[in-house]
């Protein structure tokens, strides 16, 4: 899950205050049920002007609503550079946002979006392995599509509770059997134990779906593999209560401001109670907008967007998660 993402720069040495996500407010052009439980929304802007660039493994937020915001893959194609296309499961046991975007959104109904931004971008490599569990789908679609057009040796497997509730199947056809339809109820649970068998050690691996199977693939790869496997959440992983739950000094940088953040609150809360602009959205570690650059201090991470190599490197934080391992630290803020 690495962030290459050109419209951002963070980097300690230069420490360049990245540019807001743009926001627009775009116009529901198509609207389609692609699987059970499941509706894929064309967005653009009225006029049909050109929207911004994205890569494979791209999200933008929705905004939907004031409070409600969420985090949604882009699973068109970058080459269309007028519309986007995202997909969304109902939760039944949810939030609201995939019940406002099944109940409320519609062709010719306006809405506010922000991004795009990549945390799951799809690296240059003769050889992958795409997993995809459910509506986890979403952003390895554009990712076999480029992997093919490369010419790149691939293989997806796709699992879901049935074949009715796997989206997409239509445009996986073509591809023959470099794609593995795994629906749970005939077939079981999803062979890891095959699937990393097959050989292809070097292959980058590419996952998203339901914590169980991202934590089922990470206890799969061995520490070997372990630098070949890329996953994305779409909920927090499972961490557990911070080492270190004590007050803390933030200061920041830009502002020259000190911000003390007591055991019981977040980095982020505290910027936004002393005043500070900063950007977030979902508020627990998993879609990187509140990404900020760290000058100074040691972090604990508590996020599910950097990987352990990034995390290591100790130069930026998700404030509304992560918190000082020590009692100060310097925020480019």
């Amino acid at each position: 899950m690495t962030t290459n993402d050109g419209s951002e720069t963070r980097t300690v040495n230069q420490l360049t205050e990245p540019a807001p996500d743009p926001e627009s407010t775009l116009v529901v052009t198509d609207r389609r049920r692609v699987a059970d439980s499941v509706v894929a929304l064309t967005i653009q802007h009225e006029d049909g002007r050109t929207l911004p660039p994205w890569s494979p493994g791209a999200h933008i937020d929705f905004v939907l609503a004031p409070g409600l915001e969420r985090q949604y893959s882009l699973c068109g194609d970058p080459g269309e550079t007028d519309r986007w296309r995202v997909a969304v499961l109902r939760e039944p046991d949810g939030r609201g946002g995939s019940a406002f975007v099944h109940d409320k959104l519609d062709v010719g109904d306006s809405v506010t979006v922000r991004g795009p931004r990549n945390h799951f971008e799809l690296q240059a490599a003769p050889s992958y392995r795409f997993i995809a569990g459910g509506i986890g789908i979403t952003p390895i679609l554009p990712m076999i599509a480029e992997a093919d057009r490369a010419g790149a040796d691939w293989r997806l497997w796709y699992g879901g509770r049935s074949l009715g509730s796997m989206a997409f199947r239509d445009e996986l056809a073509p591809y023959g059997d470099r794609v593995r339809l795994w629906p749970e109820e005939s077939n079981g649970l999803l062979p890891l134990a095959d699937m990393f068998a097959a050989g292809d050690s070097g292959s980058l691996v590419y996952c998203c779906g339901p914590e169980p199977l991202l934590r089922a693939v990470e206890e799969r790869c061995s520490a070997e593999l372990s630098e070949l496997l890329h996953l994305e959440r779409f909920s927090p992983k499972e961490i557990g209560e911070p080492l270190r739950c004590t007050t803390f000094r933030v200061h920041c940088r830009q502002s020259g401001t000190t911000v003390e953040v007591p055991a019981g609150q977040s980095v982020l809360a505290a910027l936004e109670d002393a005043g500070l602009p900063v950007d977030s959205s979902c508020r627990e570690g998993t879609c990187g907008t509140c990404e900020t650059a760290v000058v100074s201090g040691r972090v604990q991470h508590r996020d599910s967007v950097l990987t352990a190599e990034e995390q290591a490197a100790g130069d930026r934080m998700m404030i509304c998660v992560s918190r000082a391992a020590e009692d100060d630290l310097v925020l480019d803020v």
